[in-house]
Parts: structure tokens; C-alpha cells; sequence
């Protein structure tokens, strides 16, 4: 796909009910502008996929889904070995909903872990701390560093976007002239979502998620993608009521990757890794 194609595959999303972000596709796109493919019909659109190859080691796939009356007739299967292919020699990741976890295991991929999505609403007093800031007053080579450690390849052109994209909020916490935590609120269809949000430790992460819930519009459906590895972040969910509305398995072909699970309070994208 090109960068306008994309929206076909947003539109899909939303459809599907996965609630994308207002400004997904610019920052999808600038991950990898080859990493987008359409089945098309006819010379008509009916399937999407994401195959992004991050590196020549990883690649997450993403944005599966064929249009409800062309389901069951091998036209996704196509697209998906076209993005499997593209992908060849990596150690790939997707986050698979549970339904299609089978279909997923008989390509090679194996089930890492769960991420949860809960949701919750904005709102309440923004935290009177000075180490809050706005992430934008803090050099992108500090924070490239720090999310280093919760992805395993280099996703600086695709974080670049997403911590500046319009309707959002970027947050961090800095100590001692180090960052330790930062977040990001952006617009969705409905409501926002925190996505990532990663703190060195649990105070860090109830002070950047009591920031970021403050920053936005009040009393709006808010969703946060935990990872069930980090028993703090269950916590943390647990703590403020939220609730579960989704689910899906962290699935890779090869091995999980070794990330900073304890720091890590929300996951970037199911989209995107």
C-alpha cells in the first residue's frame, strides 16, 4: 500500500472494533513504507495486512483482516503468505486474538504471553511533581535509549511520529537528569488510549498514569494494553477499576524477545508491536 492506501486498512480496523488512533497511518507508515499490503479483487480492495520489517532479524505482522462477504474463501491466505514472505528470515511477532490463535500456530508461531486491553475513564487532578514534564523537553536520543529496552529492534522513525502525532499528549518523568518513565495519551475513534506507558518502577508509573489521564478531555473512555508479564502493572489496572474488554496472545515464530517486562505498564500497538 501507499501512504493513503492505509486508511483502507484503519477503516477495516475500526470496523472490526479495534478502535484505531486519529493518526495511526502516518506513524504506521514511517515504521516501514513497504510493510503494507491490500488483496484486491476485481481491482477492488477486500483484504489488509501489515508485515513490518523492522530490521533483517525482526518484523511484527498486524492489520489482518479480510471484508465480512469475501471470509472463508482463501483470499486472506494469500495476502498472508505474501506478508510472510516479505518477512522471510526474522523472527516474527503478532498479537493474535484468540479465535485465530490455531491458524496462527500452523505457521510456526507460538504463544509468548498475553496482553490484556482495559479500559477506564479520564479525568481527575494532574500530579503536583515537578520531574513531570512534557516529553518534548527531553532530547529524543535519551528517550530512543530507554524504549530501547522494550522493543527488540530499532523503531526510531515510527517513534519519532508517534510521540509528536496531533491530538495527543506526551509525557515523562526525569530524576537526576535520566528519564524514567514516559507516555502517551492519543485521540482514538473512541476515546483515548495510553500506549506505551513504561516507568522504572510502580510509583513511577501510578504518577505518569495520573498525568496523562488528567491531560485529556474528562469522563472519556480510556483503554492502557497491559502485558500480563508484569504483575505491577496488573496491579495497577486492578487498582483503578478497570476493566477487561479484550484480549490477544504476544505469538513470535522463532523466540521471545528478551524486554524489560517489569517496566513495561502498557504496550505501544497490537498493530505494530
Amino acid at each position: 500500500m501507499m501512504k493513503n492506501e492505509i486508511d483502507f486498512a484503519i477503516e477495516l480496523a475500526a470496523t472490526e472494533g479495534w478502535n484505531p488512533g486519529l493518526h495511526d497511518r502516518d506513524c504506521f507508515y514511517a515504521a516501514d513504507r513497504n510493510g503494507f499490503f491490500m488483496g484486491l479483487l476485481d481491482g477492488q480492495p477486500i483484504a489488509c495486512l501489515s508485515a513490518v520489517k523492522y530490521s533483517d532479524s525482526f518484523g511484527f505482522m498486524g492489520l489482518y483482516i479480510v471484508k465480512e462477504p469475501y471470509r472463508g474463501q482463501h483470499y486472506g491466505l494469500r495476502l498472508w503468505h505474501a506478508g510472510l514472505n516479505y518477512l522471510k528470515g526474522c523472527n516474527i511477532g503478532l498479537d493474535g486474538v484468540v479465535a485465530q490463535q490455531d491458524n496462527y500456530k500452523k505457521s510456526g508461531f507460538q504463544v509468548a504471553y498475553r496482553n490484556i486491553r482495559y479500559q477506564g475513564l479520564t479525568g481527575g487532578q494532574f500530579p503536583c511533581n515537578p520531574e513531570l514534564i512534557e516529553l518534548a523537553n527531553i532530547p529524543f536520543a535519551q528517550i530512543y535509549s530507554y524504549d530501547s529496552a522494550f522493543f527488540p529492534a530499532d523503531r526510531a522513525e515510527f517513534l519519532k511520529l508517534w510521540l509528536t502525532q496531533p491530538d495527543s499528549i506526551a509525557l515523562g518523568i526525569i530524576q537526576s537528569d535520566q528519564i524514567v518513565a514516559y507516555g502517551v495519551i492519543r485521540s482514538c475513534r473512541v476515546g483515548y488510549k495510553i500506549a506505551p506507558l513504561f516507568a522504572d518502577n510502580p510509583l513511577l508509573a501510578e504518577t505518569l498514569w495520573l498525568g496523562l489521564l488528567a491531560a485529556v478531555k474528562e469522563n472519556q473512555p480510556v483503554f492502557l494494553d497491559i502485558c500480563e508479564n508484569n504483575p505491577h502493572a496488573c496491579a495497577l489496572v486492578e487498582r483503578h477499576d478497570l476493566q477487561i474488554v479484550f484480549e490477544a496472545s504476544r505469538m513470535y515464530t522463532q523466540y521471545m524477545p528478551a524486554l524489560d517486562f517489569e517496566r513495561m505498564y502498557g504496550i505501544t500497538s497490537f498493530e505494530l508491536g
